[in-house]
């Protein structure tokens, strides 16, 4: 499915619903935006749908309330997602499915054999640097996330992600911009929303 809604405000809206996070919280907006960066990466070579994994870094700790043990914190972000479809995005109940599945085990499950549910998880589990802990392949349920993980680091792959983002490298730092859509209105740009619009 064509992504043919308003990421923008999409994310504007979930951000400025009330929650119980830190402004510099390890689960808050830039590791987001991390997890959504990652995700698009490793969907080159995953195959797994762009629209469900970029709709899972946004919706994956989205109701959090706090950062240490949340349990349930998962089903929590998929209910909002659930909440938000038919308003503010919509996919079919195939990609809803997986993007529910991924939100709600991405702490509990280890490894999915699916593309899209694996490659949400590994794009997530890439991003435990924020928390002083490298990247370990046995946690990665793509072959691509072990391979990231082997090399310690995303960043030689970054410049996959740029048909979805603009500027890869600098796609964590944007969040202050996401409180004033107004000021980013490209955010998410790309030559394929352009034709999905």
């Amino acid at each position: 499915m064509s992504c043919d809604f308003d990421y923008d405000k999409l994310w504007g809206t979930v951000l400025g619903l009330p929650h119980n996070r830190e402004e510099y919280s390890i689960h808050g907006r830039d590791h987001w935006l991390r997890v959504e960066r990652n995700a698009c990466v490793l969907a080159t070579r995953t195959g797994a749908n762009i629209t469900v994994v970029r709709l899972f870094a946004l919706f994956h700790d989205s109701r959090r309330i706090n950062d240490w043990t949340d349990t349930g914190h998962g089903e929590r972000g998929a209910e909002l997602a659930r909440e938000l479809r038919g308003t503010l995005f919509e996919v079919s109940d195939e990609e809803f499915d997986l993007l529910h599945y991924a939100c709600t085990w991405h702490t509990e499950g280890h490894h999915h054999d699916d593309p899209t549910i694996g490659t949400c998880w590994d794009a997530d589990r890439l991003d435990i640097g924020r928390a002083g802990v490298s990247p370990d392949e046995a946690f990665m349920s793509t072959d691509f996330g072990a391979e990231i993980a082997r090399h310690g680091t995303i960043l030689p792959w970054l410049d996959l992600a740029k048909p979805h983002i603009l500027d890869p490298a600098n796609h964590h730092v944007i969040w202050r911009s996401l409180a004033n859509p107004a000021a980013n209105k490209t955010r998410h740009s790309s030559p394929d929303r352009a034709e999905s619009k």
